[in-house]
């Protein structure tokens, strides 16, 4: 077993692995490249509004990640999100067609609190702010190195969880001389991303409707998601509307490099249109984000990052699960984290 653990990426899967690996004798060293944790599960706020612009919830699809949220990890501000999912087609009928009943989990304080939470029960050193750009394998591990070139230390093991494009990169920047490092770089590079693109709208008036959000069930429609921040507890002030919309691929690169300004209001004008309503193409405040690998959509050789894992180079994600789902990065890191601390 690993006695010095480097991590690389404070996502859902990083965190889950590091919060794994709590009990067992090894030092965690976390290095993120932006300011905060948890990856694409995101939170932002405006004014007194609190909003996820990436991953929308916790899914409670078994009975582990319920008893994670539930009972292990602080409850305080765990919010159940109630009202259901609805669906439409391409012609953007709204209709009822999700299951109402499976629990979906946020904070009132943002998604980002499940990584928080996960880390504050370790001893884990989380550095923030650091882009690790290579990696170099030795004799009896892995040394790290930033994006100046500087040291970032020498660890025994060393996990990977960013997206699979991401990580592939890093591999192709690594002196690693072994005969299955090409064919891992190339099998991870292969895993396919959906790209989308997220418009933020507020409105200082409520919207009376019966479901948490709408998907597009046929993926032939301009908007694949709107989601009511205002159905979390917490999140949005009474009299208030904030909706999340999240575009199909085919729109969000064909306006990928599109002005910030025409965006919005073709999101907003989109979805005015959809939900029937005029006056939520002028929304009093927006914000948006590009989403570049926004979910994974294939699998990946298992046995190749098995070969890896022997030479302590070990992985974790949502492609890594072959689902690109929150509960699903949860969970692998939490199994690779644990599979990490059976390793010998």
């Amino acid at each position: 077993m690993a006695r010095d653990l480097a991590v690389v990426g404070a996502g859902a899967a990083g965190a889950a692995a590091t919060y794994a690996l709590h009990d067992a004798e090894v030092d965690v060293t976390v290095f993120e490249k932006s300011r905060g944790v948890c990856g694409r599960a995101a939170t932002r706020r405006h004014g007194d509004c609190t909003y996820e612009y990436g991953a929308n919830y916790l899914k409670a699809d078994d009975g582990r990640m319920t008893e994670l949220v539930t009972e292990t990890l602080p409850t305080e501000g765990l919010v159940n999100i109630e009202e259901p999912v609805y669906t439409f087609d391409r012609t953007g009928e709204i209709d009822a067609g999700r299951d109402a009943d499976e629990h979906k989990w946020t904070y009132e304080a943002g998604i980002t609190q499940l990584a928080k939470r996960l880390f504050d029960e370790t001893d884990a050193e989380v550095e923030n702010g650091v882009r690790v750009e290579r990696l170099e394998r030795q004799r009896d591990g892995w040394r790290l190195e930033d994006d100046d070139g500087a040291d970032l230390g020498h660890f025994d093991a060393a996990l990977l969880t960013p997206p699979a494009p991401q990580t592939a990169d890093l591999l192709g920047q690594s002196r690693w001389d072994h005969d299955d490092c090409r064919a891992l770089r190339q099998e991870i590079a292969s895993v396919p991303y959906r790209t989308v693109i997220a418009g933020v709208l507020h409105y200082p008036f409520e919207i009376d409707v019966p479901w948490y959000a709408a998907v597009n069930s046929d993926k032939d429609h301009d908007i694949g998601w709107v989601g009511r921040e205002e159905c979390k507890d917490g999140h949005v002030p009474d009299g208030e509307s904030l909706l999340l919309v999240q575009m199909n691929e085919p729109w969000s690169i064909a306006n990928y490099d599109e002005h910030p300004d025409t965006l919005i209001d073709d999101i907003a004008t989109r979805t005015a249109r959809l939900l029937d309503d005029d006056r939520l193409a002028d929304p009093d405040w927006t914000d948006h984000q590009h989403w570049r690998y926004s979910q994974p959509e294939g699998e990946v050789d298992h046995d190749l990052l098995s070969c890896a894992a022997e030479h302590d180079l070990h992985f974790a994600g949502d492609w890594v699960a072959g689902e690109g789902r929150l509960h699903a990065a949860l969970r692998n890191g939490l199994e690779t984290g644990e599979a990490i601390a059976d390793s010998g």
